[in-house]
């Protein structure tokens, strides 16, 4: 249902590369100082309103009250996307999904939420919904720019970093759905990887929503501490400054945790590392599908007893994810458009078909995790189960930035160099 809610999302995503107009009304505004701005509000409202309102319908959830419990439902969420735009903000790299749980948090635990709310809360509807559209935003092409240094520095990190820090998480008796989110944030790209791996797992929401909590907050120290350990341990490896620049990039690339801060970390060592960092990290990124396909395959291989067995094609297609596919049959057609030059602005860097796609995964994220906020209680949040959380977290944060900096010097260093890549 997800999948099919999403299909006329991405179809109104492609139509954007045609039409300036459609980009400009299906933006989110910064602010709310003009009359285009309400506009768009409004018609965001309209569209995540039919989406649920046809998914409640469908799935015969309760339409009662739904309206206005969405109402209030979108308007923090609003509050938060916006809050999240503040320059300031965007800057230390805190995105809108911190604020819609901080704010759900608020309304859960210091207000009363009548039954008449409760028709709109439906977070793991919405979380399906963004991860189908965001994987419009992830195309094949990006393998490409990369290279095969990235690529395989990519693949290995990712791999290995993710068993690491999945059997760490295990061992300190994280639950295995939370350590398998906790492994993809640390490895792939963060927020987004949580989200995907959450949907794919079930994690319990609490769980996700605190991961999710500790990939940001944590990226914000390490947007300054990864410049300067870059520029202090690089240059002792090679004189070559262009090859300096390429490490520190992909360095930087492969162990912020967030798109934003690793923009903001690779600006400060210079040009040519940012663009490095930038291409390591959409790389990373498109391997979300990958994790999330491997990881929803492991899942519904493991009977009720929770052994493995081989899994027939029936059991793996019955159990499976369905939305996961969605991602990835998102990501192949808009790749697919992109790369036979259907899109009018194929050859941009940053196409804006995939720009809209982000901005509605953006927005339903948002409202999925209001939704999360709503249904947790504080004390959920600071309990002892949690804790050790962070200190896997933690933990696996550091070898990732061992283990990716002998990745990027040997690839980028050592390697490419040698064989002319």
């Amino acid at each position: 249902m997800a999948t099919l809610l999403a299909t006329p999302l991405l179809a109104i995503a492609g139509l954007a590369g045609t039409s300036t107009k459609i980009r400009e009304v299906l933006a989110i505004p910064s602010t709310l100082h003009s009359t285009s701005a309400w506009i768009n509000i409004g018609l965001l409202f309209l569209i995540a309103f039919i989406t649920i309102y046809i998914g409640n319908r469908l799935l015969h959830r309760p339409l009662q009250g739904l309206f206005w419990s969405f109402v209030i439902l979108f308007s923090i969420s609003l509050v938060a996307q916006l809050v999240a735009k503040i320059p300031c903000v965007k800057y230390y790299g805190f995105e809108a999904v911190f604020f819609s749980v901080i704010f759900g948090l608020i309304v859960r635990n210091c207000l009363h939420i009548p039954e008449w709310m409760r028709p709109a809360i439906q977070g793991e509807f919405f979380i399906k919904i963004g991860v189908v559209c965001l994987g419009a935003t992830i195309l094949f092409r990006d393998f490409v720019t990369s290279g095969v240094a990235g690529i395989i520095q990519a693949c290995i990190v990712v791999s290995c970093v993710w068993l690491f820090a999945f059997g760490l998480a295990r061992k300190m008796r994280v639950e295995e759905r939370a350590a398998m989110t906790l492994a993809s944030g640390v490895t792939i790209c963060g927020v987004s990887a949580c989200i995907a791996t959450g949907g794919v797992t079930k994690v319990n929401e609490r769980h996700l929503s605190y991961i999710i909590s500790v990939v940001l907050i944590v990226a914000v120290p390490m947007i300054y501490l990864m410049p300067l350990l870059a520029k202090w341990i690089v240059p002792l490896l090679t004189e070559d400054v262009a090859v300096q620049n390429e490490i520190m990039g992909a360095w930087i690339g492969g162990t912020i945790d967030t798109t934003s801060g690793v923009a903001a970390a690779s600006e400060m060592v210079g040009e040519e590392a940012n663009k490095t960092a930038m291409i390591v990290k959409a790389t990373q990124n498109v391997l979300i599908g990958v994790v999330a396909f491997c990881v929803a395959t492991y899942l519904a291989s493991k009977s009720g007893d929770g052994r493995l067995h081989r899994p027939s094609l029936r059991m793996v297609w019955e159990k499976f994810p369905k939305f996961v596919l969605g991602f990835i049959v998102a990501s192949l057609v808009f790749s697919l458009l992109q790369s036979n030059h259907i899109f009018p602005d194929w050859e941009a860097r940053k196409l804006a078909e995939s720009t809209t796609a982000k901005n509605f995964s953006t927005f339903f994220f948002s409202l999925a995790f209001v939704c999360i906020g709503m249904d947790t209680r504080l004390k959920d949040i600071v309990s002892r189960e949690n804790r050790t959380i962070l200190y896997a977290f933690l933990t696996a944060q550091g070898i990732n930035i061992i283990v990716t900096f002998f990745v990027a010097w040997l690839m980028f260093g050592v390697v490419k160099p040698m064989l002319g890549w």
